[in-house]
């Protein structure tokens, strides 16, 4: 038997099924913001090569047994693909009896997770950027979630990010906004670095002043709380250069374009709704 599989009767904090890429990001969130030792933290993977960097980077516990990161854990994260959620939750039901569990999964309904076991089942949808502790997340209480269920929910997800509490039926919304968000995001860092590479700077710089670029104005408007419109009040001056180029973004579309993206990407979450039944 190899080592990972070898784990201790031993309780642990939080509990992992499935750690991919956004399973991950949170269980490397939490470690980054001390939320709990790595040694309180237990993640079920079928990936040979991902439980190995789980193990040796980050600490944790891994096992390729469901039930077992189930079993052992106070709260358990479903962080598994939308079609696989329902037979994961399915097959270790006897595990997750009476535990907060939290779907992490888009187009997956707690209608259709509840009957499966007695866990009391609740949804997050967050984002990668929960890796560095800037994550977006918003969570939604089942029908046997407990006023002390979304405390702990919210502590967690507070630990690497903002969280806000909304009903189950604007999730998916969410899915389009923050969910899918930081990929729009990475489009328009792109975007402005060929912007720049086009009027002649070099590939790095324009990539480098995007980014920060975007990271400064993010940050503005969160330690400001002011408008999207009073900050770009801010910044335009009339027949001035950034009325010019809003102008350009006017014609091309450009925040239309973005607006439908997020449309896009939650008309995709309703329709997997209807597929994981």
């Amino acid at each position: 038997m190899e080592p990972d599989l070898q784990i201790s009767g031993r309780l642990y904090r939080l509990g992992f099924i499935g750690a991919g890429k956004l399973a991950g990001s949170v269980i490397r969130g939490l470690l980054r913001a001390n939320f709990c030792p790595a040694s309180q933290i237990i993640a079920s993977e079928p990936n040979d090569d991902l439980r190995r960097t789980l193990r040796s980077e980050l600490g944790i516990d891994v096992t390729v047994e469901n039930g077992e990161a189930a079993e052992k854990a106070e709260v358990v994260f479903l962080g598994v693909k939308p079609g696989v959620v329902l037979p994961v939750i399915r097959d270790a039901a006897a595990a997750l009896a009476g535990k907060l569990a939290i779907s992490l999964a888009a187009g997956v309904r707690l209608q259709n997770m509840e009957p499966l076991s007695q866990a009391r089942l609740m949804r997050a949808m967050t984002n990668t950027p929960t890796a560095i502790c800037r994550g977006a997340t918003a969570i939604a209480g089942g029908s046997r979630t407990t006023p002390d269920d979304l405390v702990q929910a919210r502590a967690i997800f507070d630990a690497i990010g903002m969280t806000v509490e909304v009903s189950e039926d604007q999730i998916d919304a969410v899915t389009g906004l923050s969910g899918s968000g930081p990929a729009f995001v990475y489009t328009m860092i792109e975007a402005l670095a060929e912007g720049g590479k086009r009027c002649g700077l070099g590939a790095e710089a324009a990539l480098r002043l995007a980014t920060q670029t975007v990271l400064g104005a993010s940050q503005l408007a969160t330690e400001t709380g002011m408008s999207p419109e009073e900050l770009r009040k801010m910044v335009i001056h009339p027949g001035g250069t950034t009325a010019a180029g809003l102008a350009a973004m006017e014609k091309m579309k450009g925040p239309d374009a973005i607006a439908a993206a997020v449309c896009a990407a939650t008309k995709r979450g309703q329709e997997m709704a209807q597929e994981n039944q």
